[in-house]
């Protein structure tokens, strides 16, 4: 499937109309299928806009950061299906037993917030299986941090992002990227991270950093949560709730991450200020 479209448009200058190509990032729905049981009951759990590829991985995260099943073992396969493209369907286990309760929220999203087309708050507040502690393995130097954002344009660059997707990346505490997923929705991104994480048995994510190209909003922080991510760092705001989440939880939360400045909400005694 292409990520991305050219369409023909008007560019102004002064004017002078011209025309040009122009790359847009793609945008269509998902289907979200799971069969389950022992008599192999598909149910549809959830239709997202997303940007086509990596579909496996973006519902087997999307599976695990709504609670619905708990390691990657539980599945016995995730493929986008022949009939559809633009369906995906998890597999799982017949003998594992779910939390059905879990299925029966409203889980329509859109490619803008994840949240926005749930039922209620409550629906959001899943609980977490990977427990946060404050312990420091090892600081992390703010160099470390500050050189993400240009880390991340340069991976961005390959992969030939238009500019319209967001990304999430994972990298070491020593600043090595280990992996990125992008998606014109902040929350597909991540939940793509995670479903790779997930399938690599990675999981909990304790000894990495999350890097969020644009704001952190309580569901990205719901999600780095349950990955059991410590350390997040958006190159853009965070939210209140997304901070009161982050206090709550133990975990470091900067925003606002440039070259040599960030803003640190919560969590400071995980970076080092020797070397400032």
């Amino acid at each position: 499937m292409n990520i991305t479209t050219t369409v023909q448009i008007q560019k102004l200058a002064g004017n002078k109309f011209i025309t040009a190509d122009d790359m847009l990032a793609q945008e269509e729905p998902l289907e979200i299928r799971m069969v389950h049981g022992p008599d192999r009951t598909t149910k549809s759990i959830s239709v997202t806009m997303r940007t086509p590829g990596n579909d496996p991985e973006l519902a087997t995260g999307f599976l695990y950061t709504e609670g619905i099943i708990t390691n990657y073992s539980e599945v016995e396969k995730a493929y986008n299906t022949l009939v559809d493209e633009n369906i995906v369907c998890v597999e799982i286990k017949p003998e594992v037993e779910l939390k059905l309760s879990s299925l029966e929220r409203n889980f329509y999203t859109t490619s803008s917030c994840g949240v926005c087309g749930k039922s209620s708050i409550d629906a959001i507040k899943t609980n977490c299986r990977i427990g946060l502690s404050n312990t420091i393995n090892k600081p992390i130097a703010p160099e470390v941090l500050y050189k993400l954002p240009a880390t991340l344009r340069q991976q961005q660059e390959i992969f030939e992002s238009t500019g319209g997707l967001h990304a999430s990346a994972l990298f070491d505490l020593e600043g090595n990227m280990i992996t990125l997923r992008e998606d014109v929705g902040r929350h597909n991104a991540l939940d793509k991270l995670i479903g790779f994480c997930l399938k690599e048995n990675l999981l909990p994510l304790e000894n990495y950093i999350l890097l969020l190209s644009g704001r952190a909003s309580f569901e990205l922080i719901q999600k780095a949560m349950m990955a059991g991510i410590r350390v997040v760092a958006a190159i853009g705001a965070p939210s209140s709730l997304a901070v009161d989440l982050a206090k709550e939880s133990g975990m470091t939360l900067a925003g606002f991450l440039k070259e040599n400045r960030m803003n640190i909400y919560c969590g400071g005694e995980r970076i080092s200020i020797v070397n400032l």
